[in-house]
């Protein structure tokens, strides 16, 4: 019976059934799918509060540490999309070489990373627009302002569902249609990222970063700790592997991209933003638009603000996409209904799983109230990371599996265990609440594989 468990599926059996995608996806439109997803909000609130409380002006260094945890999951990933092409990211990596078990689990944990962070942001993006449009003297009715709270009186996020709805219906058009729109937000975002670096160089005192390190070195690892999840999203880049032109080159190109980019972008944010404004007065609710009005550069505040909206919208677009992905590529198994594996004969994408996940996200964004979840995401992240940093030893081991000119993690088998390790140190980091409720979560995902996915696995048929 145990051994049922951990029957792994064949990469032949996965290409068939994705090659009914159109491989249309360059390394540019991954790097701007990853960084979409990568570079929110977070960018023009984390590099001042995590100073603020945490680092001091030492958070570039907090940026830098991060981002080498993060390149040591970042490059597994590349090995295992230039080696196994297939859509579904790290759950058909389980899948494929550890077994169906862990293979459900870490799409379990998927689910939870992409669905529960696209809700929570469609009500920052919500909360974003309902400020912006006060500005023009425009108000959103109370009663569909929030989250189901009748005694607040609040009934619908309206906005939070109609902009998931949105992204939705954009990526129903094809993804040729959606990634010209997403790159051209992303090339927008960037742009209004680097204004703020280049009008804020004229504003930075070079005493306000002294002393660099207040916190001393300990404050600079308790902050990289903290902004880690900053970078959290480049996975996402791996679930369209079945859409790209030559995946072995294109694919660690986008995942390492996207990293690179990031990491350069949040240290160019840090240096320029603690040398603006003392670190100590950024712990504030969004301090980059607080260091334009110290420098009175009003202007600035509503540019930053409409960066915030496409940040989020661009991380929405990769979510949703990953999320419609991962659905079809476990409905494609078995494992979930097998109507959300049919592809449109038009489009080429998975419509079935695109309209469950939007039905999902958009319930979970309009009524649910989602503050106490929100760190339930890191886990799922983190979790994922693990496996995959582990997998690459089984993965080399599989004679069968040929990565002949793809990308391979250098100093086999080190790296892939360190990174493997440094996720666990992470997870041990994540509060008491956090495992409880992903121990709900994950008793819930094993309660539906034993009922439906473990009877109707295709793997089981096949045998």
């Amino acid at each position: 019976m145990f051994s049922k468990f951990l029957r792994k599926e064949s990469l032949d059996r996965y290409l068939e059934s994705d090659r009914h995608f159109a491989k249309t996806l360059s390394a540019f439109d991954l790097i701007a799918l990853g960084i979409g997803a990568v570079i929110g909000t977070g960018i023009f609130i984390l590099p001042g509060t995590v100073a603020a409380t945490t680092s001091g002006p030492g958070i570039i260094l907090s940026f830098f540490f991060s981002a080498i945890v993060c390149a040591l999951a970042a490059m597994c990933y590349a090995e295992f999309s230039s080696a196994l092409p297939v859509a579904g990211s790290a759950y058909s990596y389980g899948n494929l070489v550890m077994g169906e078990i862990i293979g459900w689990i870490l799409g379990w944990a998927l689910i939870l990373e992409y669905m529960l962070a696209v809700a929570a942001v469609s009500t920052g993006w919500a909360a974003y627009f309902n400020s912006f449009i006060e500005g023009f003297g425009l108000h959103v009715p109370k009663a569909i302002s929030g989250s189901f709270d009748p005694a607040h009186g609040t009934y619908v996020n309206l906005v939070a569902v109609l902009i998931v709805v949105a992204i939705s219906f954009l990526l129903s058009r094809g993804m040729s249609t959606s990634m010209k729109i997403n790159n051209w937000a992303v090339i927008i975002k960037i742009a209004i990222i680097l204004i703020f670096i280049v009008v804020g160089i004229f504003f930075v005192k070079p005493h306000n970063w002294h002393p660099f390190l207040p916190y001393k070195m300990s404050g600079v690892f308790q902050g990289a700790a903290t902004v880690f999840f900053a970078y959290l999203g480049f996975d996402a880049v791996s679930s369209s592997a079945a859409e790209v032109k030559n995946p072995k080159r294109n694919m660690p190109i986008g995942i390492i991209g996207t990293l690179l980019v990031a990491t350069i972008l949040y240290m160019a944010v840090s240096v320029v933003l603690t040398g603006m404004v003392k670190y100590t007065h950024l712990d504030v609710a969004n301090p980059v638009a607080f260091a334009m009005q110290v420098a009175h550069q009003d202007w600035a505040a509503g540019v930053i603000s409409i960066g915030a909206l496409i940040g989020m919208f661009t991380m929405m677009v990769t979510m949703i996409y990953s999320s419609s992905r991962l659905v079809y590529s476990i409905g494609r198994d078995g494992l979930l209904p097998t109507f959300l594996n049919k592809i449109t004969e038009k489009h080429k994408i998975p419509l079935n799983a695109l309209i469950a996940v939007t039905i999902i996200i958009a319930f979970m964004g309009g009524l649910v109230p989602l503050d106490q979840l929100t760190s339930l995401v890191n886990i799922g992240t983190l979790l994922a990371f693990t496996f995959v940093s582990f997998g690459i030893i089984p993965l080399r081991r599989r004679k069968d599996i040929k990565n002949e000119g793809g990308f391979k993690v250098p100093w086999y088998p080190v790296l892939p265990i360190v990174s493997g390790l440094a996720c666990i140190a992470m997870l041990t980091q994540l509060q008491l609440e956090t495992w409880v409720g992903a121990g709900i979560w994950f008793l819930i995902g094993l309660v539906i594989y034993f009922a439906y996915g473990f009877r109707h696995s295709k793997i089981a048929k096949d045998n």
